[in-house]
């Protein structure tokens, strides 16, 4: 007999991010129309990984738990439909800056939240304070078509306070901000804490880590002509609109 795990599973057609069909109301709001189809990053991540953790290890239990709040984070509209964090008392720490709450977190986005920096404008790679959401979204899922993959590489302390170590990976076969493709992989890694409440809901998420190895990649392609970036971000544009963001962890 199948445990209630494996038919979650089942129903969700995903064994990374079970959440995706657990409420029993059909109440989520859902940013594209309906939960997301992670097949493309899933299969990316399944040929890229370096570590494949024991079922029900620490390592597994956190990085789906990271897996399940990033798809929350890109797909789900409202804060009150979010499972895997305690909305009121929820901060996104990076780098050291100050910490973004739930609500803020939402409004910018995984990759405007993440990518936020006080350098000089001249100075910075991505200018998260000049995108949208959307924006952000069409830039990366442009760049990295089938996905952009993460895995946990190190857990060094239990819950209530994980710490561990992370990879993500993706290949550049698209245009990012001007710049041509190189179909070269493009990856970086960096260090999290993650503060669990008694239900097991994020609290606090702090990441750590250089912008520069992720961009060191991207702004590697040659800069192409504005109508050639035109026409192959308006194809992109096309194929989210189609499919969805798989861009994802």
């Amino acid at each position: 007999m199948a445990t209630a795990e494996e038919a979650l599973i089942k129903k969700s057609g995903d064994i990374y991010r079970s959440i995706l069909h657990d409420e029993a109301e059909n109440t989520t709001q859902w940013r594209h129309g309906g939960p997301p189809v992670y097949d493309s990053v899933n299969q990316l991540f399944e040929e890229g990984r370096t570590k494949e953790w024991p079922k029900g290890s620490l390592e597994e239990v956190v990085q789906n738990a990271i897996k399940s709040w990033e798809m929350e984070l890109s797909h789900k509209t409202r804060l009150q439909d979010f499972k895997t964090i305690n909305p009121d008392k929820f901060k996104l720490i990076v780098n050291g800056r100050d910490g973004l709450s739930g609500e803020e977190t939402l409004r910018l986005g995984s990759y405007n939240a993440l990518l936020k920096n006080s350098l000089p404008k001249e100075f910075q790679y991505y200018k998260a304070d000049e995108e949208t959401f959307e924006s952000s979204h069409d830039a990366f899922q442009s760049a990295f078509p089938r996905g952009f993959a993460w895995e946990v590489l190190n857990v060094y302390s239990g819950p209530p306070v994980i710490s561990f170590k992370f990879r993500h990976w993706g290949f550049f076969e698209g245009p990012f901000k001007g710049h041509a493709p190189t179909g070269e992989k493009v990856e970086f890694h960096g260090l999290g804490v993650l503060k669990m409440d008694e239900s097991q809901r994020a609290e606090d998420v702090e990441i750590y880590y250089d912008p520069a190895e992720l961009f060191g990649g991207l702004l590697k392609g040659p800069l192409i002509s504005p109508s050639q970036s035109e026409s192959e971000d308006n194809t992109a544009t096309v194929a989210a609109a189609t499919h969805g963001y798989p861009f994802s962890k």
